[in-house]
């Protein structure tokens, strides 16, 4: 701190509170003492005056403390924290202030001027008003020592002008007391401790109010001048510890007889001063006498004259040093007084009010008016709900009557909403509520403070509700629901009404294509509102809107560039042209006073436009808004884009996949067929499993199904494969296990061909697996083969569910071993369960029993309630299943005679074929049907060997076979026009649907089939 080297002690305001003063010299020894130091220190006033102010220090501050007395001089005093030893030897700390204390520099008056008997001493004079309570005598106002302190006199004068925020009035330890009638008449010069008179306006003596008045004491003489040993006035004795305590040693003057001593023990002053006053009476303003000049004399009434000072004193150097000193052991810091309190409330930037027990206000300083409501004073006895209407008080108060009744403080209470100072924005404040109590712990209120945190929550809202944007938008991969999921998301934190137009190009996958001149075409994909129902919307979900070109929302789209209209007039023209087709407004939409719209853009591709409105809030959209709207559509955006991109690669591979497995089961009557597929692969449902269901000849069927490992392209690539060579295979008519053989043999070659490259068909067909059953309606015979652990089940007329013991072939190309087949013989409407491993990934077989043994209505209903009984809805792997209920052919729908190999009866057997169709109604196929006839049965005499038969099964065809025991397959010919034979089969083909070669293990059949829609196709 620094203080003014011409103010005296009394214009010192300290902002310290229960301190105990110390009065220190220029040589650093105490001269003054008082029970608060005592209490602090512990020391008596004996065992401590006139000894150095080190021996209350511990060792290192006391080697600080002359160092800072002499830098500290002329700044005028220093404050800080030190370390002091207490009487019993424990450490204190204390706060400590020191102020140095300087002689008046003021001319002196004239040997022949007297004072008159009411003068008053000069504001100059400092320790003349310090003589009253701190320099005083023992036990007066608190002080056990005194001080003798030389001064020279100053003339009379005037109180200095008071600093600025400090009363008029000059303050002093101890002020002095007033004169009274009883009093002598004051003498020309000060008397020794005679408390100089008070000037109007200045305060009473502290303690002396209502008693009675004091008679000053007689002038004593003059003591005779000591002399001392010479010491520098700069130099502070060393502190010679608790115990012996460094006291100033003085030596009587030859001539002179030693002082009286002191009440107080007090010890007389360095050589600095020529003489000394009475040890025993407080310091007199009286100059100096010289030591060779008679003491004067003391019967006259009046004192004698001053004598003209030698001298000005030395303005740098102080006579006294007044130390402040509190315990700051367990103290936050400096007590500061009131009006340093108060300042720092009033003119604090945060709000800061006082409410009583019932919740009014009683005091409010200035940064509480920025929110609006008035002035403090006008605050007075209102309650918040008064004073800011636009806030929710009851909850506020509700924090209020918490902290009264509990006292537990709230600290950090947000609270969102409109103050009179804006009352067309939402502002944020963090409040903090501390009860305030009485001496008895009784709550008397409380104190709260107010900060505005509107920034700080408006960043916070908008971090939150990016991080719910990256959580909930982009959550699938479809156009519309990511479109909706951003409306949803912005509605109500950001906008009131929402709107979401794409390019119809976009919801199909496809690339936008340029725009048209006239109207541009969008589709209203999202829309949402803080209002059930969506009022303000001109069009539904799904609805086409068109905007005029040159539109806001047209530019927006074009340009690619965001478009915003602060206050917006829904009447206004331009805004009519921004309806999508000219619609009219709704009457809702006509509060809608802010709008904009952000183009939804993604990867340099403009998408469609998004469009915020505002209603219900008051505030328009500013720029942080718009930069927040076009952060969450550019995120959106890249969701939407790759919804898109999505949906043409989806497109593209479900094409594929319908093209790999069968669109729809083909009619035939061997067998009631259901098929369901679940892939693994939900992205893109695609994967390794396929089914099949194939016409066979004469009336069977085959059923197939079979696995890959993998799953998506590369999967349903290997099964499409795989699936068209056991259709090719099929069509051969090869048992079930010869079927698979050569599957078997075409996998391996073709990976010993491949090399099983990556990306290869043939690295996902190794290790397939294939179940291929044959079921023949004429006989009821079912033959089945598998390569890989297949287990099918049959599910008897009754119910009863069974697992054939079927036998395990090696995986496809993994080994060479041979495939067995197993036949049997099925009941009409026994149902054959043909599925892959991912049904019963997580399930056992006996949850396939149940499931298959509970009767539906129909074989549909059946298979599907089978695969979501046992199938997850997004399995690990993929799931088919397939399900026939097997049939046989009346007996009446089939005619069969066996022929001897002779050739006379051709004719008999063409004759017994149209009878027959006579019966069955079908006598326009009479005449193909007998030149089928007469070339197989032909044929078969002239080249096979064995028993000849002749069968017709009519089914959606008709059927003609032929069996021999020949093991040569006949070929189909192209005669020249000379040949006389050969045109036999070519016949054949020409006249029917289709014919062919079944082997047998004793012979062959040669069939051909007619279309009973077509008699001639």
């Amino acid at each position: 701190m620094g203080t003014d080297r011409d103010s005296a002690v009394s214009r010192q305001r300290f902002d310290v509170a229960d301190a105990a003063p110390l009065l220190i010299d220029a040589d650093g020894f105490v001269t003054s003492w008082t029970r608060d130091a005592e209490r602090l220190f512990g020391y008596p006033a004996a065992e401590i005056l006139g000894r150095s102010v080190l021996t209350l220090l511990v060792d290192e501050d006391g080697e600080r403390i002359g160092p800072l007395a002499e830098t500290r001089r002329a700044l005028g005093g220093w404050s800080g924290i030190l370390t002091a030893r207490h009487r019993d030897g424990h450490h204190v700390k204390v706060m400590v202030r020191v102020v140095p204390t300087r002689e008046a520099a003021t001319p002196t008056p004239a040997a022949d001027a007297i004072p008159s008997a009411d003068a008053t001493p000069a504001a100059g004079s400092t320790l003349s008003t310090l003589s009253a309570g701190v320099t005083g005598s023992a036990g007066s106002a608190g002080v056990t020592g005194s001080a003798d302190v030389k001064t020279s006199p100053s003339a009379p004068g005037v109180w200095p002008a008071p600093r600025p925020g400090y009363p008029d009035a000059p303050l002093s330890v101890t002020p002095p007391a007033p004169p009274t009638p009883f009093a002598p008449p004051a003498p020309t010069s000060p008397e020794v401790g005679r408390p100089p008179a008070r000037e109007a306006g200045a305060w009473p003596a502290a303690g002396n109010t209502g008693s009675p008045p004091r008679q000053s004491p007689p002038a004593p003489k003059p003591a005779p001048p000591r002399s001392t040993s010479p010491r520098a006035r700069t130099t502070w004795p060393a502190a010679q510890g608790p115990g012996s305590p460094s006291t100033r040693q003085t030596a009587p003057t030859p001539g002179f007889p030693p002082p009286p001593a002191s009440p107080s023990a007090r010890l007389p002053f360095s050589p600095s001063a020529s003489t000394s006053p009475s040890p025993s009476l407080p310091p007199s303003t009286s100059p100096s006498l010289p030591p060779s000049s008679p003491p004067p004399p003391s019967s006259s009434p009046l004192p004698s004259p001053p004598a003209p000072s030698l001298g000005t004193p030395d303005s740098l150097n102080p006579a006294h040093w007044v130390a402040l000193v509190s315990d700051a052991t367990r103290a936050p810091g400096w007590d500061m007084s009131r009006t340093v309190l108060e300042r720092m409330t009033t003119w604090s930037p945060v709000g800061i009010a006082i409410v009583d027990t019932e919740l009014r206000f009683v005091w409010s300083n200035a940064a509480l008016e920025r929110f609006g409501g008035g002035q403090a004073h006008e605050r007075v006895g209102l309650r918040l709900a008064e004073v800011q209407p636009g806030l929710d008080a009851e909850r506020i108060e509700a924090q209020m009557r918490q902290v009264l009744r509990t006292g537990v403080p709230v600290l950090d209470y947000e609270h969102v909403g409109r103050v009179r100072s804006s009352p067309y924005r939402e502002t944020a404040h963090a409040m903090s509520f501390t009860r305030l109590e009485d001496d008895h712990g009784r709550p008397i209120g409380v104190y709260y403070t107010v900060v505005d945190v509107s920034e700080r929550h408006r960043a916070r809202t908008r971090l939150a509700l990016l991080d719910r944007a990256g959580e909930h938008i982009g959550r699938t991969l479809d156009v519309r629901r990511t479109a909706q999921e951003l409306a949803d998301v912005v509605v109500p934190t950001l906008a009131d009404f929402v709107t979401v137009d794409l390019l119809d190009s976009v919801l199909r996958g496809a690339e936008p294509g340029p725009l048209g001149d006239g109207f541009v075409p969008l589709r209203r994909t999202a829309q949402q509102s803080v209002h059930a129902g969506v009022p303000e919307a001109v069009l539904e979900v799904g609805a086409v809107a068109s905007y005029a070109a040159g539109s806001p929302p047209v530019r927006a789209l074009v340009d690619g560039r965001s478009w915003s209209e602060p206050r917006l007039d829904p009447l206004s023209a331009e805004w009519a042209e921004a309806l999508p087709g000219g619609r009219a407004v709704p009457v809702e939409a006509l509060g809608l006073h802010s709008v904009m719209i952000v183009p939804v853009r993604a990867r340099g591709i403009t998408l469609g436009i998004t469009t915020f409105f505002r209603r219900d809030r008051l505030d328009p959209f500013d720029a942080v808004d718009l930069g927040l709207a076009e952060e969450l559509v550019g995120r959106a955006a890249v969701c939407v884009d790759n919804a898109r991109r999505y949906t043409r690669e989806r497109d593209a591979a479900l094409a594929l996949q319908r093209s790999l497995l069968p669109r729809r089961l083909p009619e035939q009557d061997a067998a009631e067929v259901a098929a369901r597929y679940r892939p693994a692969d939900e992205l893109t449902g695609l994967g390794g499993d396929w089914y099949d269901v194939i016409p066979l000849s004469g009336a069977r069927v085959a059923l197939v199904i079979g696995e890959v490992a993998g799953h998506g392209i590369d999967g349903a690539a290997a099964m499409g494969s795989l699936r068209t060579a056991v259709r090719t295979l099929a069509d051969l008519d090869l048992p079930p296990d010869e079927v698979l053989a050569h599957l078997d043999d075409m996998v391996a070659k073709s990976a010993r061909q491949e090399g099983a490259e990556p990306g290869g068909g043939s690295v996902q067909t190794v290790g397939a697996r294939c179940l291929y059953v044959v079921h023949d309606p004429v006989s009821g015979t079912c033959a089945m083969a598998a390569a890989g652990p297949f287990a099918p089940a049959l599910v008897a007329p009754d119910g009863t569910v069974t697992f054939p013991e079927l036998p395990e072939g090696p995986a496809l190309g993994v080994d060479q071993r041979p495939f067995e087949a197993l036949e049997m013989d099925l009941p009409e409407g026994t149902v054959i369960a043909l599925h892959t491993d991912g049904l019963l990934a997580d399930t056992p077989r006996e949850a396939l029993c149940r499931a298959l043994a509970r009767p539906e209505p129909s074989l549909e209903r059946h298979a599907q309630h089978v695969l979501d009984s046992l199938a997850p809805a997004r399995p690990n792997d993929d799931v088919a299943l397939l399900l026939a209920r097997t049939r046989r052919l009346p007996a009446h729908r089939v005619a069969s005679w066996e022929l001897p190999a002779d050739p006379a009866l051709v004719a008999e057997a063409r004759k017994t074929t149209a009878r027959q169709l006579g019966v069955w109604g079908l006598d326009e196929l009479a005449f193909t049907t007998e030149l089928v006839v007469s070339e197989l049965v032909t044929n078969a005499i002239r080249h096979a060997a064995g028993p000849i038969r002749l069968r017709l099964v009519l089914e959606r065809t008709l059927i003609c076979e032929v069996f021999d025991g020949g093991a040569t397959a006949p070929h189909l010919r192209h005669p020249r026009t000379t040949d006389e034979g050969g045109r036999g089969l070519f016949l054949i083909s020409q006249f029917t649907q289709r014919w062919g070669t079944r082997f047998l293990p004793d012979g062959k059949v040669i069939w051909a089939e007619q279309s009973l829609a077509n008699p001639l196709a």
